[in-house]
């Protein structure tokens, strides 16, 4: 399950340069105080173990899912974007967030782990979210992209996507063990 929506959050034009403290501060952020949806509360009241990524945003998502975490840990958390040295041009920060994970993918990784990098982390994070699994039903509470880079890893050992409920925030994806 991807965290709820990030609060107090600047959408004003700045450069890929400014996106340094976009970024951290998005790091930092905790949500809006909207209530969970209920499909994220059923979905939630179903798992025997709750992983959460360490970034203020997972944990206080699982707060507002009414839970505690079992597992904290910072393997979980996101992909990070990269930022330019580029003072021109100012674009919204999503504008920004696309066209650095377009460069992330391509190589460029200026400051931040590679994708290379990441895409290992997820494989760990995918074998530790497997092995849970003997507890019963886990839900994880991570971010997006690290998300998806988790989900290739678990369906490349055999597991089938059940649910998808897209990238917003709040929004999951099941996966169930292939019996065949």
């Amino acid at each position: 399950m991807r965290h709820g929506q990030p609060e107090g959050i600047a959408n004003d034009r700045i450069s890929a340069l400014d996106m340094q403290g976009w970024i951290q501060d998005y790091d930092r952020s905790a949500i809006t105080a909207h209530p969970a949806p209920p499909s994220s509360l059923q979905l939630a009241a179903s798992a025997a173990v709750i992983v959460s990524s360490s970034a203020p945003r997972a944990l206080a998502s699982v707060q507002a899912l009414g839970l505690q975490p079992t597992l904290v840990d910072p393997l979980f958390c996101e992909a990070q974007l990269p930022y330019g040295p580029w003072r021109q041009p100012r674009l919204s920060p999503i504008t920004w967030a696309v066209i650095l994970r377009i460069l992330w993918c391509c190589g460029y990784s200026r400051h931040v782990e590679t994708a290379t990098a990441a895409r290992s982390r997820a494989a760990a994070a995918a074998l530790q979210l497997q092995s849970l699994t003997q507890q019963g039903p886990v839900l994880l509470l991570g971010h997006g992209w690290m998300n998806r880079l988790i989900g290739k890893q678990l369906a490349g050992a055999g597991w089938r996507r059940q649910e998808r409920a897209g990238s917003r925030y709040w929004s999951a994806t099941v996966y169930r063990r292939s019996t065949a």
